[in-house]
């Protein structure tokens, strides 16, 4: 069953019968599905990775590539999926994500090299940026602002199953020999064709219908570029070159100089995949702000808690899942409360400052830690984090979605979720290149205290293989590693600060209880 349609000079839009409470959860259970499993196919990876890149014969480059090409194609096609999905059918284009990642996870699995496996899974990142961009937007459409609060809960309850579960299951699935390292691909395919059956039956939302529409495609080119071009540069920086070299100044001037084109194509298009005129908006300049500080301080902070349980305590990697589950908790507690309160009372400015207070205080307790800390101490730590998270990331996107009309919804989501996945992106690596600066001054240090040879090591510095290390040697890592990491979290600390000060800014305002704004039936071209 198709959506229906409206055409931009009716009042179809504002005037289109809301959805029942029942056939709300009923759409929303294939978008939460969709949802899941594009989030998991990031997650379930993590520590299937050394078995999948051996089996290939793959390098440490392409090691690093196989996570990299999902997030930057996922990154940089999430503002073009936003802005379609103001143009056209939303219910079609998550379809149309859904076979993109769909057929992307089959070529994954199916890989025979590195290589290919690399191509699929940039392919299927652009599926993920699509389910992650859209079911934002489709909710938007469905729900109104007020009553979204509630259904928040949902979509945290899900990031927090797909993050902790993730690595979980891929370390199940990797060690069950008769399912072996493609079924972390594969697991995720009848899944989401379950969630496209169910989408067909269940989703019914309006479709704004414009004559004459034109597609900004050379800014669309320019934005997925430049991001890319960016992107590459974190992912190799104090790698493969140093932060001031001549492949520095190429990649990041470069991308300055395209993204700069792009602002100007976008403040003459006729269609802008990015309207600066929303961007501009002051509730959505500050959100974007906080959610690039809260994704750079989340991302690029919690992916390293599961190398500090493996490396710098030795725990498995199944071990090292369950001890995070105190953060998802968090998220999950704190978004459904919080989604109730909001519903309740339709402020959402509190419980933002509230989550990144809460957030500071997580990161600020972890930053103390050592191979050697209480894990009693790092579950409540480790909880705030998550009730930071639950009570901040979906309402900055909340906030947003209440001050624009329901046709710029998909760019205004987009726009929010793209800053926020590029602040993980900068996050992880800035965050990584520090940790492994780190942990190599302390292994060198702890060499020379110890009166342990170099040449004895076994490069440790560079192998994350400890069984391969004398036993001595094997200290000296998981204490470098232990103690460095927490240094990572006093820098995430520090980041989520500006988010905080972007989130007390926000005018405090009371979320509307309609689709629309009442102006926008007039102001619909």
């Amino acid at each position: 069953m198709s959506a229906p349609t409206t055409t931009a000079s009716s009042a179809g839009v504002t005037g289109a019968e809301p959805m029942t409470h029942r056939q709300t959860l009923e759409a929303l259970s294939g978008l939460l599905l969709v949802l899941f499993v594009a989030m998991l196919s990031g997650t379930v990876v993590a520590t299937a990775l050394p078995k999948i890149i051996g089996s290939l014969d793959g390098s440490q480059t392409q090691y690093t590539w196989v996570v990299t090409a999902t997030l930057l194609a996922a990154t940089a096609t999430t503002p073009i999926w936003g802005k379609l999905a103001d143009l056209f059918s939303k219910k079609a284009l998550v379809q149309i994500a859904i076979v993109v990642f769909v057929l992307g996870s089959v070529v994954s699995g199916l890989s025979q090299t590195a290589g290919q496996l690399i191509a699929a899974r940039a392919f299927q990142g652009i599926g993920v940026g699509g389910l992650q961009a859209l079911v934002q937007v489709v909710i938007a459409a469905m729900i109104p602002p007020r009553e979204r609060g509630r259904y928040n809960g949902y979509l945290g309850g899900v990031m927090a199953l797909a993050t902790v579960g993730g690595p979980l299951l891929g370390g199940l699935i990797v060690d069950t020999s008769w399912l072996g390292w493609r079924w972390c691909f594969f697991v995720g395919v009848p899944v989401a064709v379950l969630a496209l059956v169910v989408l067909q039956f269940t989703l019914h939302v309006p479709t704004i219908r414009r004559e004459n529409v034109k597609i900004d495609y050379l800014g669309a080119a320019l934005i997925a570029v430049g991001v890319s071009l960016l992107l590459i540069w974190v992912s190799f920086v104090d790698g493969s070159f140093g932060w001031l070299s001549w492949q520095t100044a190429a990649m990041v001037g470069g991308s300055v100089l395209l993204l700069a084109i792009a602002v100007l194509v976008e403040s003459r298009a006729a269609e802008p995949v990015v309207p600066l005129r929303i961007v501009r908006e002051r509730t959505t300049a500050l959100a974007i702000l906080a959610s690039l500080a809260v994704g750079m301080a989340m991302f690029g902070g919690a992916v390293f808690l599961g190398q500090y349980f493996q490396i710098g305590r030795g725990y498995s990697p199944t071990e090292a899942g369950l001890l995070t589950i105190p953060m998802m908790g968090g998220v999950l507690i704190s978004s459904i409360v919080a989604g109730r309160l909001i519903t309740k009372h339709g402020r959402v400015k509190p419980y933002i400052v509230t989550g990144l207070v809460v957030l500071i205080v997580g990161f600020a307790m972890l930053s103390v830690m050592d191979h050697e800390t209480s894990l009693y101490y790092l579950g409540v730590a480790m909880f705030a984090v998550g009730v930071g998270v639950g009570m901040s990331m979906q309402n900055l996107v909340l906030a947003v979605q209440n001050t624009v009309r329901l046709k710029d919804i998909g760019a205004a989501s987009s726009s929010v979720a793209f800053f926020r996945s590029l602040g993980g992106a900068v996050g992880v690596s800035v965050l990584g290149a520090v940790l492994a600066r780190r942990v190599t001054d302390q292994i060198t240090h702890g060499l020379a205290t110890a009166g342990i040879p170099a040449g004895s090591s076994g490069n440790a510095g560079g192998s994350l293989n400890l069984n391969a290390l004398p036993e001595a040697v094997q200290h000296i890592v998981r204490a470098a590693y232990g103690d460095a990491t927490g240094h990572i979290f006093l820098i995430s600390a520090a980041i989520a600060v500006v988010g905080l000060v972007a989130a007390f800014a926000l005018r405090p305002v009371t979320l509307r209880t309609s689709l629309d704004l009442p102006e926008a039936t007039d102001r619909t071209r």
